[in-house]
């Protein structure tokens, strides 16, 4: 399982040798921040965030609660108590081996119940470069749905990259929750039936001409 916590400057040498290429880093903030990734950059994206009721940006590592390891990163940016909005960003699974374990979902969805629970959103957006398909299929396991393209939106280098614009709506969230309790495998429990000592006696007796069948695994 994934937990968040908030991120705090202790957490900054991770995160820094986490994005370890002038592609990587553009890839997770756009241009927000240079290569490589200052303290004095950090100290300036954590300020005034994290507050509940006050902040409009909150900003977490993802830590694997079997572990207590961190393996990730996330924010909720652009928080709106107006519009009910805000918008999915930074969003990093840091150790390329841990990559395709389903790590990024997890990650998703507990800010996503985060943002739909604690802080009374009603609506989630992202933006995602559309030739970073793993992470475009975490997005829509975790229940948002493509609105549109941004063509050619940003030029790195020589090339021009495309975002995909995605969204999820509080009641789709709620949906989705619902669906899948109501998927959840029931373990049914069976009556307890009182037997007579001599009913008790004879089910005790083996039954020589049965059988064990095999377990199929």
């Amino acid at each position: 399982m994934i937990r968040l916590e908030p991120f705090t400057p202790a957490d900054f040498p991770q995160l820094q040798a986490w994005i370890d290429s002038k592609q990587l880093l553009h890839e997770w903030s756009g241009a927000l921040f240079s290569f490589p990734l200052s303290d004095d950059a950090l100290h300036w994206y954590l300020e005034d965030s994290n507050v509940p009721g006050k902040s409009d940006v909150f900003i977490y590592k993802a830590v694997e609660t079997a572990t207590g390891v961190a393996v990730g990163h996330i924010s909720l940016g652009n928080v709106s108590p107006r519009d009910q909005s805000a918008r999915l960003t930074r969003v990093l699974v840091g150790d390329p081996g841990q990559r395709g374990r389903g790590i990024s979902t997890r990650m998703i969805r507990e800010v996503l119940r985060i943002g739909f629970t604690e802080l009374g959103l009603h609506r989630i957006s992202l933006g995602v470069y559309s030739f970073n398909q793993a992470a475009i299929r975490s997005y829509l396991r975790a229940g948002f749905q493509q609105e549109g393209i941004l063509r050619d939106v940003v030029k790195y280098g020589d090339e021009f990259w495309s975002s995909v614009e995605m969204s999820v709506l509080a009641p789709e969230w709620r949906a989705g929750q619902a669906a899948a309790q109501s998927a959840a495998p029931v373990v049914s429990t069976k009556s307890v039936v009182q037997l007579s000592p001599a009913l008790a006696a004879a089910s005790a007796a083996p039954l020589l001409s049965q059988k064990a069948s095999p377990i199929k695994k």
